[in-house]
């Protein structure tokens, strides 16, 4: 099985590689490709998928994972 990774692109969608099973709220699967994007700023037309509105909605975001304090 191949990797998965989930990279948080600066001010837009998360960005998943590698095969995963994405359902939805009921268990149902949905057809997705090996990569794809999810939208993080609400505003897609094609949730869970982003199209591109970050861009033109003014979506920011911290993208940067918090140091880890011990």
């Amino acid at each position: 099985m191949q990797d998965v990774r989930i990279k948080v692109r600066e001010n837009g969608p998360y960005l998943v590689t590698g095969r995963v099973e994405l359902v939805d709220a009921d268990g149902t699967p949905y057809s997705v490709e090996e990569n794809f994007v999810l939208c993080r700023c609400g505003g897609s037309a094609t949730k869970p998928f982003c199209d591109g509105s970050h861009k033109h909605n003014g979506f920011a975001a911290a993208e940067r994972a918090p140091r880890h304090q011990e």
